[in-house]
């Protein structure tokens, strides 16, 4: 459990930081031999902002109560 917390809180800071994902896509539109056209698509993933707010108390929560469960 408490891996799981770490690895949320890791991931929450870096939803905090980086608001989305871009990135580009080529698709073919026309290959007719020596022929061939293609398109650039710029593409976005987005996410909230208190997204990664959420993920990273999640996280703190679960480390906090792995710890409180060592014996």
């Amino acid at each position: 459990m408490r891996v799981l917390g770490i690895v949320l809180i890791i991931a929450g800071v870096l939803m905090l930081v980086f608001r989305g994902l871009n990135f580009q896509t080529e698709k073919t539109i026309v290959d007719a031999g020596p022929l061939q056209i293609n398109k650039k698509e710029n593409r976005q993933i987005g996410w909230p902002g208190y997204a990664g707010g959420v993920a990273a108390i999640a996280g703190v929560v679960l480390v906090i109560a792995a710890e409180k469960r060592k014996p």
